[in-house]
Protein backbone atom coordinates (compact mmCIF):
# COMPACT_ATOMS: atom_id res chain seq x y z
CA UNK A 1 0.00 0.00 0.00
CA UNK A 2 1.42 3.67 -0.72
CA UNK A 3 0.48 5.94 2.24
CA UNK A 4 0.43 5.47 5.24
CA UNK A 5 -1.58 2.48 7.00
CA UNK A 6 -4.08 2.34 9.48
CA UNK A 7 -2.04 2.90 12.56
CA UNK A 8 -0.63 6.13 10.89
CA UNK A 9 -3.73 7.93 9.49
CA UNK A 10 -3.96 9.66 12.81
CA UNK A 11 -0.34 11.26 12.20
CA UNK A 12 -0.70 12.19 9.10
CA UNK A 13 -4.61 13.89 8.90
CA UNK A 14 -6.01 17.36 10.02
CA UNK A 15 -6.38 16.88 13.49
CA UNK A 16 -10.38 18.24 13.21
CA UNK A 17 -10.39 14.98 11.34
CA UNK A 18 -8.70 12.93 14.06
CA UNK A 19 -10.99 14.38 16.92
CA UNK A 20 -13.96 14.14 14.70
CA UNK A 21 -13.36 10.33 15.09
CA UNK A 22 -13.32 10.42 18.63
CA UNK A 23 -16.26 12.28 19.13
CA UNK A 24 -17.81 9.68 16.90
CA UNK A 25 -16.69 6.93 18.87
CA UNK A 26 -18.43 8.85 22.07
CA UNK A 27 -21.57 9.51 20.89
CA UNK A 28 -22.42 6.83 18.17
CA UNK A 29 -21.83 5.95 14.94
CA UNK A 30 -23.60 6.64 11.96
CA UNK A 31 -23.58 5.90 8.02
CA UNK A 32 -22.79 8.69 5.87
CA UNK A 33 -22.23 9.62 2.31
CA UNK A 34 -19.38 11.82 1.39
CA UNK A 35 -19.81 13.88 -2.30
CA UNK A 36 -16.22 14.43 -3.60
CA UNK A 37 -15.56 17.32 -6.07
CA UNK A 38 -12.98 20.13 -7.32
CA UNK A 39 -13.45 23.48 -8.16
CA UNK A 40 -12.10 23.11 -11.95
CA UNK A 41 -12.80 20.39 -14.85
CA UNK A 42 -10.30 18.08 -14.73
CA UNK A 43 -9.54 14.42 -15.97
CA UNK A 44 -10.96 11.30 -13.79
CA UNK A 45 -7.74 9.76 -12.20
CA UNK A 46 -9.70 8.22 -9.02
CA UNK A 47 -7.47 5.06 -8.78
CA UNK A 48 -4.50 5.48 -6.25
CA UNK A 49 -7.17 7.76 -3.78
CA UNK A 50 -9.16 4.49 -4.15
CA UNK A 51 -7.21 1.97 -4.02
CA UNK A 52 -5.64 3.45 -0.80
CA UNK A 53 -8.82 3.59 0.80
CA UNK A 54 -9.83 -0.06 -0.10
CA UNK A 55 -6.39 -0.74 1.62
CA UNK A 56 -7.59 1.43 4.70
CA UNK A 57 -11.01 -0.57 4.51
CA UNK A 58 -9.39 -3.84 4.27
CA UNK A 59 -7.19 -3.32 7.10
CA UNK A 60 -9.64 -1.93 9.42
CA UNK A 61 -12.67 -4.67 8.91
CA UNK A 62 -15.08 -2.43 7.51
CA UNK A 63 -16.46 -2.07 3.70
CA UNK A 64 -17.00 1.50 1.77
CA UNK A 65 -19.22 1.88 -0.83
CA UNK A 66 -17.77 3.84 -3.44
CA UNK A 67 -19.69 4.87 -6.34
CA UNK A 68 -17.26 6.90 -8.78
CA UNK A 69 -19.71 8.77 -10.93
CA UNK A 70 -17.13 8.92 -13.74
CA UNK A 71 -14.51 6.51 -15.85
CA UNK A 72 -11.17 6.76 -15.38
CA UNK A 73 -10.01 9.91 -17.94
CA UNK A 74 -13.36 10.81 -17.91
CA UNK A 75 -14.09 14.61 -18.16
CA UNK A 76 -15.38 15.77 -14.90
CA UNK A 77 -16.38 20.13 -15.22
CA UNK A 78 -15.76 22.53 -12.16
CA UNK A 79 -17.70 21.79 -8.71
CA UNK A 80 -19.28 18.52 -10.32
CA UNK A 81 -18.99 15.31 -7.71
CA UNK A 82 -16.81 12.70 -9.24
CA UNK A 83 -18.02 10.31 -6.58
CA UNK A 84 -19.73 9.29 -3.48
CA UNK A 85 -17.86 7.29 -0.44
CA UNK A 86 -20.31 5.94 1.76
CA UNK A 87 -19.65 4.16 5.20
CA UNK A 88 -19.25 4.16 8.92
CA UNK A 89 -18.34 8.09 10.00
CA UNK A 90 -15.73 6.52 12.59
CA UNK A 91 -14.05 4.50 9.57
CA UNK A 92 -14.18 7.84 7.52
CA UNK A 93 -13.63 10.92 9.49
CA UNK A 94 -10.23 10.53 9.69
CA UNK A 95 -9.32 9.62 6.07
CA UNK A 96 -10.29 12.76 4.38
CA UNK A 97 -6.75 14.69 4.59
CA UNK A 98 -4.75 11.80 2.62
CA UNK A 99 -7.51 10.97 0.35
CA UNK A 100 -7.68 14.43 -1.20
CA UNK A 101 -4.03 14.65 -1.47
CA UNK A 102 -3.96 11.66 -3.55
CA UNK A 103 -6.61 12.80 -5.55
CA UNK A 104 -6.58 16.54 -6.83
CA UNK A 105 -2.75 16.66 -8.03
CA UNK A 106 -3.29 13.66 -10.18
CA UNK A 107 -6.50 14.92 -11.87
CA UNK A 108 -4.83 18.31 -12.85
CA UNK A 109 -1.95 16.63 -14.19
CA UNK A 110 -3.73 14.61 -16.12
CA UNK A 111 -5.88 16.92 -17.92
CA UNK A 112 -2.35 18.84 -18.49
CA UNK A 113 -0.90 15.82 -19.77
CA UNK A 114 -3.89 15.12 -21.96
CA UNK A 115 -3.78 18.94 -23.39
CA UNK A 116 -0.34 18.36 -24.38
CA UNK A 117 -0.98 14.91 -26.31
CA UNK A 118 -3.80 16.28 -27.89
CA UNK A 119 -2.05 19.54 -29.12
CA UNK A 120 0.87 18.13 -30.67
CA UNK A 121 -0.52 14.36 -31.45
CA UNK A 122 2.58 13.29 -33.82
CA UNK A 123 4.86 13.51 -30.96
CA UNK A 124 5.69 10.68 -28.65
CA UNK A 125 6.53 12.57 -24.85
CA UNK A 126 8.44 11.17 -21.89
CA UNK A 127 7.67 12.01 -18.68
CA UNK A 128 10.68 13.47 -16.77
CA UNK A 129 8.88 14.46 -13.98
CA UNK A 130 10.36 12.21 -10.61
CA UNK A 131 12.95 14.99 -10.15
CA UNK A 132 10.63 18.00 -9.73
CA UNK A 133 8.63 16.06 -7.23
CA UNK A 134 8.32 16.00 -3.42
CA UNK A 135 8.80 12.72 -3.15
CA UNK A 136 8.59 9.11 -4.49
CA UNK A 137 4.63 9.22 -3.41
CA UNK A 138 4.30 12.47 -5.35
CA UNK A 139 6.16 11.08 -8.39
CA UNK A 140 3.63 7.92 -8.58
CA UNK A 141 0.60 10.19 -8.60
CA UNK A 142 2.50 11.94 -11.47
CA UNK A 143 3.30 9.31 -13.68
CA UNK A 144 -0.21 7.68 -13.04
CA UNK A 145 -1.29 11.51 -14.36
CA UNK A 146 0.21 10.97 -17.45
CA UNK A 147 -0.72 8.04 -18.44
CA UNK A 148 -4.11 8.50 -17.69
CA UNK A 149 -4.08 11.86 -19.85
CA UNK A 150 -2.00 9.99 -22.22
CA UNK A 151 -4.79 7.04 -23.09
CA UNK A 152 -7.71 9.62 -23.53
CA UNK A 153 -5.38 11.47 -26.15
CA UNK A 154 -4.23 7.91 -27.73
CA UNK A 155 -8.30 7.18 -28.06
CA UNK A 156 -9.47 10.54 -29.24
CA UNK A 157 -6.97 11.82 -31.44
CA UNK A 158 -4.96 8.58 -32.16
CA UNK A 159 -2.22 10.65 -30.39
CA UNK A 160 1.49 8.89 -29.86
CA UNK A 161 1.00 10.14 -26.10
CA UNK A 162 3.52 9.48 -23.72
CA UNK A 163 5.64 6.57 -24.49
CA UNK A 164 7.48 5.91 -21.14
CA UNK A 165 9.04 7.72 -18.07
CA UNK A 166 12.60 8.19 -16.77
CA UNK A 167 12.50 5.63 -13.71
CA UNK A 168 11.59 2.37 -13.35
CA UNK A 169 9.89 2.59 -10.55
CA UNK A 170 6.57 3.80 -12.53
CA UNK A 171 7.68 2.79 -15.96
CA UNK A 172 4.56 0.10 -15.82
CA UNK A 173 1.71 3.07 -15.88
CA UNK A 174 3.07 3.06 -19.68
CA UNK A 175 3.55 -0.09 -20.35
CA UNK A 176 7.47 -0.85 -19.83
CA UNK A 177 9.24 -2.60 -17.49
CA UNK A 178 12.06 -0.32 -17.16
CA UNK A 179 12.48 3.93 -17.43
CA UNK A 180 14.16 5.26 -20.63
CA UNK A 181 16.56 7.69 -20.98
CA UNK A 182 20.01 7.84 -21.58
CA UNK A 183 22.81 10.45 -20.77
CA UNK A 184 22.45 14.16 -18.52
CA UNK A 185 25.07 16.49 -18.91
CA UNK A 186 27.12 15.08 -16.04
CA UNK A 187 28.09 12.40 -18.32
CA UNK A 188 28.79 14.63 -20.98
CA UNK A 189 31.22 17.20 -18.88
CA UNK A 190 32.72 13.61 -17.25
CA UNK A 191 33.56 12.57 -20.90
CA UNK A 192 34.89 15.58 -21.99
CA UNK A 193 33.22 15.78 -25.33
CA UNK A 194 29.57 14.92 -26.68
CA UNK A 195 31.22 12.25 -28.96
CA UNK A 196 33.10 10.65 -26.42
CA UNK A 197 29.72 10.41 -24.24
CA UNK A 198 28.38 9.48 -27.04
CA UNK A 199 30.76 6.76 -27.52
CA UNK A 200 30.79 5.41 -24.08
CA UNK A 201 27.27 5.31 -23.96
CA UNK A 202 26.91 2.91 -27.18
CA UNK A 203 29.64 0.77 -25.68
CA UNK A 204 27.71 0.48 -22.25
CA UNK A 205 24.38 -0.10 -23.84
CA UNK A 206 24.83 -1.03 -27.64
CA UNK A 207 21.16 -2.15 -27.90
CA UNK A 208 19.89 0.78 -26.40
CA UNK A 209 18.49 3.50 -29.24
CA UNK A 210 21.41 6.46 -29.13
CA UNK A 211 20.26 9.59 -27.83
CA UNK A 212 22.72 12.53 -27.34
CA UNK A 213 22.24 15.50 -25.49
CA UNK A 214 24.08 18.19 -27.82
CA UNK A 215 23.87 21.70 -25.63
CA UNK A 216 26.75 21.20 -23.21
CA UNK A 217 29.32 23.08 -25.25
CA UNK A 218 27.35 25.33 -26.64
CA UNK A 219 27.46 23.45 -30.15
CA UNK A 220 24.08 21.98 -31.07
CA UNK A 221 24.97 21.55 -34.51
CA UNK A 222 28.16 20.53 -34.80
CA UNK A 223 28.14 18.15 -32.48
CA UNK A 224 25.23 16.65 -33.56
CA UNK A 225 26.57 16.27 -37.17
CA UNK A 226 29.96 15.08 -35.80
CA UNK A 227 27.87 12.08 -34.11
CA UNK A 228 26.06 11.25 -36.88
CA UNK A 229 29.11 10.76 -38.50
CA UNK A 230 30.85 8.76 -36.12
CA UNK A 231 27.05 6.39 -35.86
CA UNK A 232 25.71 6.23 -39.71
CA UNK A 233 24.46 2.85 -39.43
CA UNK A 234 22.37 3.54 -36.19
CA UNK A 235 21.52 7.28 -37.86
CA UNK A 236 20.15 5.43 -40.94
CA UNK A 237 18.42 2.89 -38.89
CA UNK A 238 16.39 6.09 -37.10
CA UNK A 239 17.57 4.81 -33.63
CA UNK A 240 19.79 7.98 -32.99
CA UNK A 241 18.68 10.95 -31.97
CA UNK A 242 19.75 14.68 -30.64
CA UNK A 243 17.96 15.78 -27.72
CA UNK A 244 18.09 19.85 -27.73
CA UNK A 245 18.02 21.20 -24.05
CA UNK A 246 19.23 24.63 -24.68
CA UNK A 247 18.83 26.98 -21.56
CA UNK A 248 16.80 30.39 -22.11
CA UNK A 249 20.20 32.09 -21.49
CA UNK A 250 21.82 31.86 -25.03
CA UNK A 251 20.78 31.05 -28.37
CA UNK A 252 21.13 27.64 -30.29
CA UNK A 253 24.24 27.55 -32.39
CA UNK A 254 24.44 29.20 -35.31
CA UNK A 255 21.09 31.63 -34.55
CA UNK A 256 20.26 35.00 -33.11
CA UNK A 257 17.37 37.09 -33.45
CA UNK A 258 17.17 37.48 -37.51
CA UNK A 259 18.18 34.58 -37.92
CA UNK A 260 15.65 32.34 -36.11
CA UNK A 261 13.03 34.74 -38.14
CA UNK A 262 14.72 33.68 -40.95
CA UNK A 263 14.08 29.89 -40.65
CA UNK A 264 10.55 30.51 -39.60
CA UNK A 265 9.59 32.51 -42.90
CA UNK A 266 11.23 29.80 -44.15
CA UNK A 267 9.24 26.85 -42.58
CA UNK A 268 6.26 28.98 -41.13
CA UNK A 269 5.98 32.25 -42.29
CA UNK A 270 2.06 32.65 -40.58
CA UNK A 271 3.55 32.15 -37.03
CA UNK A 272 5.35 35.52 -37.25
CA UNK A 273 2.81 37.59 -38.70
CA UNK A 274 0.04 37.19 -36.24
CA UNK A 275 -0.56 38.47 -32.84
CA UNK A 276 1.61 37.02 -30.45
CA UNK A 277 2.73 37.80 -26.77
CA UNK A 278 5.86 38.04 -25.61
CA UNK A 279 6.43 34.84 -24.23
CA UNK A 280 5.14 32.94 -27.12
CA UNK A 281 7.53 34.77 -29.07
CA UNK A 282 10.40 34.12 -27.11
CA UNK A 283 9.02 30.37 -27.81
CA UNK A 284 9.34 31.05 -31.54
CA UNK A 285 12.55 33.25 -32.39
CA UNK A 286 14.36 33.72 -28.35
CA UNK A 287 17.18 32.21 -26.66
CA UNK A 288 16.71 28.61 -25.49
CA UNK A 289 14.86 25.40 -27.23
CA UNK A 290 12.53 27.30 -29.29
CA UNK A 291 10.20 26.54 -32.45
CA UNK A 292 13.52 28.30 -35.06
CA UNK A 293 15.82 26.18 -33.17
CA UNK A 294 14.03 22.69 -33.77
CA UNK A 295 12.86 24.36 -37.59
CA UNK A 296 16.64 24.53 -37.98
CA UNK A 297 18.41 21.71 -36.66
CA UNK A 298 16.13 19.65 -38.82
CA UNK A 299 17.23 21.21 -41.86
CA UNK A 300 20.91 20.72 -41.35
CA UNK A 301 20.64 17.14 -40.46
CA UNK A 302 18.65 17.02 -43.27
CA UNK A 303 21.14 18.57 -45.58
CA UNK A 304 23.71 16.44 -44.56
CA UNK A 305 22.11 13.43 -45.30
CA UNK A 306 20.43 12.06 -41.90
CA UNK A 307 16.71 12.47 -42.13
CA UNK A 308 15.62 9.45 -40.13
CA UNK A 309 18.26 11.14 -36.63
CA UNK A 310 15.26 12.09 -34.46
CA UNK A 311 15.00 15.38 -32.52
CA UNK A 312 14.46 15.16 -28.84
CA UNK A 313 13.31 18.67 -27.33
CA UNK A 314 13.11 19.51 -23.37
CA UNK A 315 13.16 22.76 -21.34
CA UNK A 316 10.01 24.22 -20.15
CA UNK A 317 7.95 22.50 -22.60
CA UNK A 318 4.47 23.37 -20.74
CA UNK A 319 1.05 22.97 -22.22
CA UNK A 320 1.06 26.70 -23.29
CA UNK A 321 4.67 25.94 -24.69
CA UNK A 322 3.34 22.96 -26.43
CA UNK A 323 0.25 24.14 -28.06
CA UNK A 324 2.83 26.97 -29.53
CA UNK A 325 4.93 24.34 -31.16
CA UNK A 326 1.86 22.41 -32.35
CA UNK A 327 0.27 26.00 -34.15
CA UNK A 328 3.30 25.83 -36.48
CA UNK A 329 4.15 22.10 -36.68
CA UNK A 330 7.60 22.12 -35.74
CA UNK A 331 9.24 18.87 -36.70
CA UNK A 332 10.07 17.37 -32.91
CA UNK A 333 9.87 13.44 -32.47
CA UNK A 334 10.10 13.60 -28.88
CA UNK A 335 9.48 16.05 -26.13
CA UNK A 336 10.94 15.46 -22.60
CA UNK A 337 8.77 17.41 -20.34
CA UNK A 338 8.14 17.89 -16.56
CA UNK A 339 6.05 20.72 -16.80
CA UNK A 340 2.58 18.76 -16.95
CA UNK A 341 2.55 18.88 -13.08
CA UNK A 342 0.61 21.27 -11.81
CA UNK A 343 1.44 25.06 -12.57
CA UNK A 344 -0.98 26.57 -9.57
CA UNK A 345 -1.39 23.82 -6.95
CA UNK A 346 -4.25 25.55 -5.42
CA UNK A 347 -6.08 24.66 -8.76
CA UNK A 348 -5.30 20.94 -7.23
CA UNK A 349 -7.07 20.97 -4.14
CA UNK A 350 -10.59 18.61 -4.06
CA UNK A 351 -12.72 18.66 -1.64
CA UNK A 352 -15.14 16.49 0.09
CA UNK A 353 -18.74 17.18 1.78
CA UNK A 354 -20.84 14.82 3.43
CA UNK A 355 -24.37 14.97 1.68
CA UNK A 356 -26.23 12.03 4.18
CA UNK A 357 -26.20 11.26 7.62
CA UNK A 358 -28.46 8.05 8.34
CA UNK A 359 -30.36 8.55 5.24
CA UNK A 360 -31.11 12.01 6.19
CA UNK A 361 -29.73 14.93 3.30
CA UNK A 362 -27.07 17.22 4.91
CA UNK A 363 -25.12 19.74 3.71
CA UNK A 364 -23.66 22.37 4.29
CA UNK A 365 -25.76 25.92 2.66
CA UNK A 366 -24.15 26.69 -0.78
CA UNK A 367 -22.85 22.89 -1.55
CA UNK A 368 -26.79 21.38 -2.08
CA UNK A 369 -25.27 20.98 -5.87
CA UNK A 370 -23.60 17.90 -4.26
CA UNK A 371 -27.01 15.72 -3.93
CA UNK A 372 -27.38 13.09 -6.69
CA UNK A 373 -29.28 13.70 -8.96
CA UNK A 374 -32.03 11.08 -8.63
Amino acid sequence: MSGPSSREVATYSDKYFVKTRAIVERFGDVRVTYAVFMRRPVLCTPMLAIGWLRDIARERGVEFDIRLLHEEGGWVGAGEPMMYIEGPFRELSDLETIFLQKLGPPCVAAFNAYTMCTDLPYVGFLAMDARHCAGAEMAEMMAYAASIGSARARRERSAKGFIGNANDATAHFFGQEKGLGTMPHALIGYAGSTLSAAEMFHEAFPDDNLYVLVDYFGQEVSDSLEVCRRFPEIAAEGRLGVRLDTHGGRFMEELDTAQSYAVLERHAPDAIRTYRTEEELRWLTGTGVTAAAIFHMRERLDDAGFDKVRIIASSGFSPSKCKLMASVRAPVDIIGTGSYLPERWSETYATADIIDYGGIPRVKVGREFLFPAN
